[in-house]
């Protein structure tokens, strides 16, 4: 299989725009798609300004910026990103609008091309099925913010081939990052670990064990990890946090991986972290 020199994405939000940010400064041509040309403007507004940041720290060159948003093409319809050789889905971690999505592209995009799942916890081997060629389906899962973070999980389903698992590979160590390879099952590695513990700290904060500065402040200097829990929860957003959960509990059945109520209760009154301007913190 050649080399992915061309990607389509869905979803110009955190995660789309990141991709396309990862993509376009790394010479790999990017078509990135959105329902409204609203939320694609604001899409490119955010990597624009993303990439300004990544001058002041002598990072990047204007000329290197200019060439970058050159390989960004915009388009609220889907049928811009035939020319795709992989298309990555990065909408809302909601099942059914995303078998919706692949269901769409599938019909559109030719036989040949890939489909990539962003998706950090529904399974990459039902989303497959929801398409005509499961074999050439995979997750992509990405991690935010996708321009600094090195990580990517690469995530098999049941059907995808090696040819595509490869392909993808590629791709991601072509974008700098480090690739690992995941089986299939609910959270997969990281989120199977990480988003337990950020539900483990709303318990802890609902207990009134400590201050939410204080439960931060002990992971961070007691293991190490460069952002606490809670703030860590408001930057992915407390409504995929809680997502998460939910299908977690739905696939496993255990009662390791309910919900905190406390988390549940912040999400229903729309307190979903720095993208609302308030969650545990206040932005």
């Amino acid at each position: 299989m050649q080399s992915i020199q061309t990607v389509g994405i869905i979803g110009a939000g955190t995660m789309g725009n990141g991709i396309a940010q990862a993509c376009a400064t790394c010479g790999i041509d990017v078509v990135m798609v959105d329902i409204n040309q609203a939320a694609v403007d604001k899409g490119m507004a955010t990597i624009s300004g993303s990439l300004d940041r990544l001058i002041k720290k002598e990072k990047l060159t204007a000329d290197q910026k200019t060439a970058a948003l050159a390989r960004i093409k915009t388009s609220t319809d889907n049928s811009a990103l035939v020319g795709a050789q992989l298309v990555i889905e990065a909408a809302t971690e909601n099942e059914d609008l995303k078998v919706k999505i692949l269901q769409n592209l599938d019909t559109l995009l030719p036989a040949t091309t890939l489909i990539a799942s962003n998706t950090s916890s529904i399974s990459i081997t039902k989303l497959a099925a929801a398409t005509s060629r499961p074999s050439q389906f995979i997750g992509m899962h990405f991690f935010n913010p996708v321009p600094m973070m090195a990580l990517v999980e690469i995530i098999r389903g049941l059907q995808t081939s090696d040819a595509t698992h490869d392909a993808v590979k590629a791709l991601a160590q072509t974008l700098g990052k480090t690739p690992i390879t995941v089986k299939n099952a609910p959270g997969f590695v990281v989120n199977r670990i990480l988003v337990p513990m950020i539900n483990e700290a709303f318990f802890v904060l609902a207990e009134g064990l400590a201050t939410p500065e204080d439960i931060d402040e002990g992971m961070k200097l007691g293991c190490n990890h460069p952002i606490g829990p809670l703030a860590l929860a408001d930057m992915i957003g407390l409504d995929v946090c809680l997502a998460v959960m939910n299908v977690y509990m739905a696939e496993t059945n255990d009662s390791k991986y309910r919900p905190c109520p406390l988390l549940k209760e912040m999400v229903a009154a729309g307190y979903l972290g720095r993208k609302t301007g308030r969650g545990v913190y206040t932005y």
